[in-house]
């Protein structure tokens, strides 16, 4: 392809602005455009314009996590890394909230059953039979094989990480517990201001095995939350600066798209190149190491005598009645521990 030096840049208004994709001079001219939406076991994908859109999509499970859910999620943020067009990435979640984290019942209730996915388990570390072994509490703990499990869930949502291009995370309602290993992930986070922050297993039968709260809300917040298993407000998220802006339910949508509209104004290539070299800061502060210790002890702490317990509660009496009993003491059943109406 020649050169038109008759038709350069400088002829345009704000060339910069220009599509990657578009014109003449573009290294994409002339070929077809990626596919522009999927839709998986537990997540949608679709491009709009500049911008890719994830959205969790069990909403009867509160888009609660399975082993689908991190295959699925690095292949839709692959996706959109690799597409031209692409300049921002949202993930969101379809009903009631972004994700109400693990699907635990399945653990604590020792319901394990083998299921078609994403990608095929049986005879792996990712096999419901063998993780049902392997949190036996009359058994015997290999460590290895879960942290081969856990860790796999962690790669896949680090995806918002360690892609590219920024990921936004837009969340109502609710990220609870691994629904907060996900939303961490992203390079920013918008929320309504009654959304729902918080890891409350760590009161009994978890760590955030992402290791990524004190990375966004430093060391004594992060403590906070973690000792008590306490949850943040939407609106208190803001304040501590771990959602960059925290509006009124209603407005979420309008400021969300305004967000992605700003982002999407600016080039792949800046955006790729601040990105990374923001990242190069954020890592140096050792997130790897964080995840890798956090996800070992969240392991540990699903078969200590305290976690058998909760387990085997839970197999008894049910997993809503165990989580009651885990949070009634601390008087945020089902409530978000900060802003409320009858605190003081």
């Amino acid at each position: 392809m020649s050169p038109d030096y008759e038709n350069h840049a400088g002829t345009r208004p704000a060339p910069w602005r220009d599509d990657l994709t578009g014109g003449d001079d573009s290294l994409f001219s002339g070929r077809p455009e990626p596919e522009s939406e999927f839709t998986g076991r537990t997540l949608t994908y679709e491009v709009t314009g500049r911008i890719a859109r994830i959205t969790f999509n069990r909403p009867e499970q509160g888009n609660a996590i399975t082993a689908d859910t991190p295959i699925e999620l690095a292949a839709a943020v692959e996706r959109a890394d690799l597409d031209p067009r692409v300049h921002v990435i949202v993930v969101s979640g379809r009903g009631k909230g972004f994700c109400g984290g693990y699907d635990l019942s399945i653990f604590a209730e020792n319901s394990f059953a083998p299921a078609e996915g994403a990608q095929p388990t049986e005879g792996t570390v990712l096999d419901p039979v063998v993780q049902a072994r392997n949190h036996n509490p009359w058994g015997t703990w290999d460590p290895v094989v879960d942290y081969a499990m856990m860790s796999r869930f962690n790669r896949g949502f680090s995806s918002l990480l360690h892609a590219n291009k920024p990921t936004v995370a837009k969340v109502h309602g609710f990220a609870i517990a691994g629904g907060t290993d996900i939303a961490l992930f992203a390079d920013q986070i918008i929320c309504a201001e009654d959304a729902r922050f918080g890891y409350p297993p760590t009161r009994t039968w978890g760590i955030p095995a992402a290791g990524m709260w004190a990375h966004r809300v430093g060391d004594q917040r992060a403590k906070r939350l973690l000792f008590t298993g306490d949850s943040l407000s939407g609106k208190q998220a803001g304040e501590w600066g771990l959602a960059i802006e925290a509006p009124p339910a209603d407005q979420l949508d309008e400021r969300t798209e305004d967000l992605l509209h700003r982002i999407s104004n600016v080039p792949i290539n800046q955006l790729v190149m601040a990105k990374l070299a923001l990242n190069s800061a954020l890592l140096g502060q050792g997130v790897a190491n964080s995840g890798m210790i956090s996800t070992v002890f969240d392991g540990i702490s699903r078969h200590t005598r305290e976690g058998y317990g909760f387990q085997l509660r839970a197999a008894t009496a049910g997993f809503r009645e165990a989580v009651r009993e885990r949070d009634e003491p601390f008087g945020d059943w089902k409530r978000a521990q900060f802003d409320r109406p009858d605190k003081p």
